[in-house]
């Protein structure tokens, strides 16, 4: 069994979306149709297929404002889509070369000195060796061109909560 757990938005926070909710800046999510490759699903964890509706949002995967909670674009299938739960598989989007990943604190500020390009293979176990550390209460998968916000890690054993992720 893994020791680590690929986490995706909760389905509340993708719901409240779906249902005309604002975003983190609270503006109404914007309509757009995916051309293919490069529209990442932050909900179901894959990517949006070409001729498919979504929404382009901004996005804050901490449960409230201060100087570490980064806000950025994400994509979300304007149609409801079930929320990614494979423990121990890498998620489909997590495609590209390389990726940023860096440790939080229970504080949910970064954790200096933890953030590292790392290839894509090997993010379960830079994941793993973060979350072995007690300062780190979980991880973020961010794209390592952009900084885009992709997935978050936690340990396995740890209770995932709607309020550590996104502020809607």
């Amino acid at each position: 069994m893994s020791a680590i757990r690929f986490s995706a938005m909760p389905t509340d926070h993708a719901a409240h979306l779906w249902n005309g909710g604002n975003d983190a800046y609270d503006l109404h999510p914007e309509t757009m149709i995916s051309t293919g490759d490069g529209y990442p699903c932050r909900h179901c964890l894959r990517n949006i297929d070409a001729g498919e509706p979504l929404l382009v949002l901004a996005y804050r995967p901490f449960p409230g404002l201060q100087p570490y909670a980064e806000t950025g674009p994400v994509f979300l299938h304007k149609q409801p889509c079930e929320r990614y739960e494979a423990v121990e598989v890498v998620p489909p989007i997590l495609s590209s070369p390389d990726y940023i990943v860096r440790g939080y604190g229970p504080d949910n500020r970064i954790v200096y000195g933890t953030g590292a390009v790392t290839s894509s293979d090997r993010i379960p176990a830079r994941a793993e060796a973060l979350l072995a550390e007690e300062r780190i209460a979980y991880v973020h998968i961010r794209s390592a061109r952009n900084n885009c916000y992709q997935c978050r890690i936690d340990r396995a054993d740890a209770a995932s909560s709607t309020a550590e992720h996104l502020s809607v």
